[in-house]
C-alpha cells in the first residue's frame, strides 16, 4: 500500500500548489507546471530511481532493467492542465507510472529499462500545436515554433518561456530528438476517460481502441455588414448570425447522416459569438467569430468532412453577401492502439480480475504521437465522472488503484516476455 499512499498524498500536493478556483491551473511552461515536475523528480529520488531530463523539459525517470542495451518500456502522460480545470487529466497518468515503478523496485529486476515520461504542455489551450512536448521530444515540430507559437495569457513566445525555466528552444529549431524510437518498446497512457461511457457502463477502466484525429479551426469569421435592426428588409441584410446559423445547421445534418452510416464522428462550435462593442438588440451583427473541432478515428472522413465545409462556406457566402473566412487549421491524424498492446492491456485486466471494457477516445493524447511513429502504443482509461477540463473531474481513488493493478501487471508481463 505504501505506493498507493504515496500517490493519494501527491494527489492532494498537487490541488494544494495548483488551486486556482474553481479548480486547477498548471499553465505549460510555467512555474505551476514546473511545480509539477519538481515534486516527481523529489518522489523519484526518494525511491531511488534515475532522472534525466531532456532540453524540451520532459522528465524521465527510470527502474534500470537487468539489460540496459535492451529496447526501454514506457509510460506517461503529462502534468499541465487548462485554465480553472480538474485536477486528474494528465497528471493521474503520471502518478500510476510512479505507483507501477515503486512496486517493480521491490520486486525481481525487470529484463529492459522501465521508463516513466512526465511530458510538457500537452493541453494546447496554452501554445497551439497538438502534443507540443512529446512531437519535441521527438524531434518533429516545425522549426519555427519556438518563435512563431505565443502562450495564450502572457502573449510570449514559447522560446522566452523555455529559457525562463532553463530549457532549450534551440533543440526544436534545429529538431535535434530527444528519444529514438527504436529504443522504444512499447508505450503505454493511463489517462482518465474524458466522457462517460465507463460511467455508464458502471465499470472502472477501459482498454482503448484508438484515438481520434481533429481538424481545428480557431480562428474562423463571418463578415457581413452591420445595419439597422427595424430598417432594413431581410433581403438587403449580410446578417453575419443567420449566415452562421446556416453553416451549423448544414454541419450538424452532415453529422447525423454519418451517424447513421455508422461512421465516428464527433462536431464541436465551441465559440461561436458577436462583439457586444459592436453589436447590440437594435442592430443587424456584421461580424461572427467562432472555432471549429471535428474528430473521428477514420482520416478519410475528416478529409471529407473539410471540403464540404469548404463548399458550404463558400455558397452560404455567395448566397448571403457575407465572407465566412475558416483561418488556418491545425490536423491531427488519428491514432489507432497496437493490437498486441490492447491484448497484453486486456490480459493484464483479466488476470487482476477486473472488468473492463474496450472503447476508442475521444480526445487526443500524447500517446498518439508515439503510436504516429510506428511505437507499439496502447491507453487505459480510468472512469470519471462529470467529463474533463472542468473542476468537477471525479475519479475514484480505488478506481486509479485497479489501474495502476493493470499497468503494473501488463509492464512486468511485457518485460518477461522480451
Amino acid at each position: 500500500m505504501k505506493a498507493l499512499d504515496r500517490a493519494r498524498r501527491l494527489f492532494k500536493e498537487l490541488v494544494d500548489i495548483s488551486a486556482d478556483p474553481p479548480g486547477v491551473t498548471r499553465a505549460s511552461f510555467g512555474p505551476i507546471e514546473d511545480a509539477a515536475h519538481s515534486m516527481i523528480r523529489r518522489e523519484a529520488t526518494a525511491i531511488g530511481l534515475e532522472q534525466r531530463v531532456d532540453a524540451i523539459g520532459n522528465l524521465y525517470v527510470t527502474l534500470p532493467g537487468r539489460d540496459r542495451s535492451a529496447p526501454v518500456l514506457m509510460t506517461g502522460s503529462h502534468l499541465d492542465s487548462v485554465p480553472h480545470g480538474g485536477n486528474f487529466d494528465g497528471a493521474a497518468g503520471v502518478l500510476a507510472g510512479l505507483v507501477m515503478l515503486e512496486r517493480l523496485r521491490a520486486g525481481p529486476r525487470p529484463i529492459c529499462d522501465v521508463t516513466l515520461m512526465a511530458i510538457r504542455a500537452e493541453e494546447m489551450i496554452w501554445f497551439p500545436e497538438h502534443y507540443l512536448g512529446s512531437r519535441a521530444a521527438f524531434g518533429l515540430l516545425p522549426p519555427d515554433t519556438p518563435d512563431r507559437l505565443r502562450r495564450s495569457d502572457t502573449e510570449r513566445t514559447l522560446a522566452d518561456h523555455m529559457e525562463e525555466t532553463g530549457f532549450e528552444p534551440q533543440s526544436i529549431r534545429e529538431g535535434k530528438p530527444q528519444l529514438d524510437p527504436a529504443r522504444i518498446m512499447a508505450f503505454v497512457e493511463v489517462h482518465i476517460e474524458q466522457g462517460p461511457v465507463l460511467v455508464e457502463a458502471n465499470l472502472p477502466v477501459g482498454v482503448v481502441t484508438g484515438i481520434r484525429g481533429n481538424i481545428r479551426h480557431r480562428f474562423a469569421r463571418i463578415e457581413g455588414e452591420t445595419t439597422h435592426a427595424g430598417g432594413v428588409p431581410r433581403r438587403n441584410r449580410r446578417d453575419a448570425v443567420m449566415a452562421g446559423a446556416e453553416l451549423v445547421r448544414t454541419l450538424e445534418e452532415w453529422w447525423l447522416e454519418a451517424e447513421a452510416a455508422g461512421k465516428d464522428m464527433v462536431l464541436t462550435i465551441g465559440e461561436f459569438s458577436t462583439d457586444s462593442r459592436r453589436h447590440g438588440i437594435t442592430k443587424v451583427p456584421g461580424l461572427v467569430n467562432f472555432t471549429l473541432d471535428v474528430r473521428s478515428q477514420d482520416d478519410a472522413l475528416l478529409n471529407r468532412f473539410e471540403a464540404f465545409l469548404n463548399i458550404e462556406a463558400a455558397s452560404i457566402s455567395a448566397r448571403r453577401g457575407v465572407q465566412i473566412d475558416l483561418g488556418p487549421h491545425t490536423r491531427a491524424a488519428a491514432a489507432p492502439m497496437s493490437k498486441d498492446v490492447q491484448s497484453g492491456l486486456t490480459a493484464a485486466a483479466q488476470d487482476c480480475g477486473i472488468h473492463f471494457m474496450q472503447l476508442p477516445s475521444g480526445g487526443g493524447h500524447d500517446c498518439a504521437t508515439f503510436a504516429g511513429l510506428g511505437i507499439p502504443s496502447g491507453m487505459l482509461f480510468i472512469r470519471n465522472r462529470n467529463g474533463s477540463h472542468n473542476p468537477n473531474e471525479h475519479m475514484e481513488f480505488d478506481d486509479f488503484a485497479l489501474a495502476c493493478e493493470v499497468l503494473t501487471s501488463w509492464v512486468a508481463t511485457s518485460a518477461r516476455a522480451q
